[in-house]
């Protein structure tokens, strides 16, 4: 499969478009002034502690108050506030870890107000993003993502990614890490690190202890709310992830940028340094390379496949509602079994490329053909999976209901993403509302009076649409020789089928149109 990153970098924002086999798979949109991107490491203050939901709402300046549940405090949370409580009274000197005495880890079953009390500082991280409504998620399980490993601080466990099978290469990889693993840190080993060498992890770990001692170091200057970290902007998250997994080229229209990721792939395979390439077309990047188009065709709400089937896309603040359509092909194929699972295995594909296009997240119910055949049905719930196990995001896949459904639930990080592909109509500009057509006659009438006689013009020509040509070119006495009778100007009126009804337009002796 070819994984190509085309990115568009302009004044207010930088957009990833990622291409599998010239297929738009998924587009990243980053507004230079996100102030909040998951990842974040926050200093903020409780400000409220509602029992009845074991809960807690953190000012982390953001309008909204961030919603803090007990399972998200973490096991560790003694030992983070201790530590904070420490690095903010010592004013500047930081506290080794490997000299630091953790706590016991909390209750399971504990309540929020034995942990945590209004006005507290607590060290808090942006698990989601504002969505709709809603403030920011936290948890104060603090972590920081390498691209070979992920840090956790308080932890002593090391864990390696479940998507690495092969029992020889987790214990190697455990084994390895255990050699280099600091004190009072927990280590989860990525899918990335599978078969690289200790120095690559070494590397990896050094860069975020480094991060680790540098926010702390900052700490006492600090007053609620205030950003402690800042994780790396959406779009440099996304190269590191996804860039050290096998991709065909990286195409980006910033000289700046162009450098940051040709120097980011040298770092970890000097090879595909030549894979990141400059544009500097002067058609716009996106549509050079047809994702423009694709972007216009794969939102909205109707969704057409090559079959001739497609599917209706919904939104409710619940859930999404993904309904299948046949189209014309059931009617015309005899066996209707047959047909309406194909058309479902075709559906699945790309309902499974749109969840990753969108980024939709929560619940998601899909109302697939009916099928009367257990087998099929089985056949297009493996589908569904295979087709998602391309997913990055946490999901979950229920076989087809008693009435044919699917649920999958996704995580949701982020706001959806939404491309507005609806133009305003030239018509009437977006208002509903279009001129009377009995007027038109008389506005062009006064436009020609204004170009005769005001500018001097000669050998004017107007276009109109074909209608309106006829109305004014009928009869021996129409418009075009009463026009002459009264200015002694001849006036050429073309018909221009492009045109929408009430469009015209004039041109001078030149050719050259006439702007008003």
């Amino acid at each position: 499969m070819n994984r190509d990153f085309i990115i568009d970098v302009n004044s207010t924002n930088v957009t990833i478009a990622i291409t599998e086999d010239k297929m738009l798979t998924e587009l990243h949109k980053e507004k230079h002034d996100n102030k909040f991107s998951v990842g974040d490491i926050i200093l903020g203050k409780v400000k409220k502690i509602i029992p009845g939901l074991n809960a807690a709402f953190v000012d982390v300046g953001y309008s909204k108050e961030a919603f803090l549940h007990y399972l998200d405090l973490g096991p560790q949370v003694r030992s983070l506030n201790k530590y904070v409580k420490l690095a903010t009274s010592t004013k500047g000197k930081r506290i080794p870890m490997d000299q630091f005495r953790c706590e016991e880890d909390i209750d399971k079953s504990g309540k929020m107000e034995d942990v945590l009390s209004v006005n507290q500082s607590v060290l808090v991280q942006v698990a989601k993003e504002p969505i709709g409504s809603k403030g920011p998620r936290i948890t104060s399980e603090i972590s920081f993502p390498g691209r070979h490993i992920v840090l956790m601080p308080f932890s002593n466990k090391i864990t390696v990614s479940q998507k690495i099978k092969d029992l020889e290469e987790r214990t190697r990889l455990k084994r390895l890490v255990k050699s280099i693993q600091p004190a009072n840190f927990g280590v989860i080993v990525r899918t990335n690190a599978e078969n690289k060498k200790v120095a690559d992890l070494l590397s990896d770990l050094n860069d975020l202890v480094g991060k680790w001692n540098a926010m702390f170091d900052k700490l006492p200057s600090l007053k609620p709310p205030s950003n402690a970290f800042r994780e790396m902007d959406r779009t440099a998250t996304i190269l590191r992830d996804m860039l050290n997994e096998s991709f065909n080229s990286v195409v980006v229209n910033d000289d700046d940028m162009y450098q940051d990721i040709r120097d980011f792939v040298k770092s970890f395979d000097p090879a595909k340094a030549d894979l990141v390439k400059l544009y500097k077309g002067k058609i716009p990047i996106f549509e050079h390379y047809g994702v423009t188009k694709q972007i216009k065709s794969s939102f909205g709400k109707k969704i057409t496949m090559d079959s001739g089937a497609y599917i209706i896309i919904e939104h409710t603040e619940a859930m999404h509602v993904i309904d299948v359509n046949s189209g014309q092909r059931l009617k015309r194929d005899s066996d209707q079994e047959a047909s309406a699972l194909q058309t479902n295995l075709v559906s699945a594909q790309e309902i499974a490329r749109q969840l990753r296009l969108r980024d939709m997240g929560g619940i998601i119910v899909i109302d697939f053909i009916d099928m009367v055949n257990r087998d099929n049905r089985r056949i297009l719930y493996e589908k569904m999976k295979e087709a998602m196990k391309s997913d990055r995001a946490k999901h979950s896949i229920l076989p087809p209901s008693k009435f044919g459904l699917i649920q999958i639930t996704r995580q949701r990080v982020r706001p959806e993403m939404e491309v507005e592909i609806l133009e305003q109509c030239p018509v009437c500009h977006g208002t509903g509302e279009v001129k009377p057509p009995v007027l038109i006659i008389d506005e062009i009438e006064n436009n020609i009076r204004y170009l005769l006689l005001e500018q001097n013009e000669s050998n004017l020509t107007l276009k109109v649409h074909p209608f309106v040509h006829a109305h004014l070119t009928k009869g021996l006495f129409g418009f075009k020789w009463k026009w002459f009778k009264t200015y002694r100007k001849t006036i050429k009126v073309v018909p221009a089928s492009s045109f929408h009804f009430l469009e015209y337009h004039f041109f001078n002796a030149q050719g050259d149109e006439i702007k008003f």
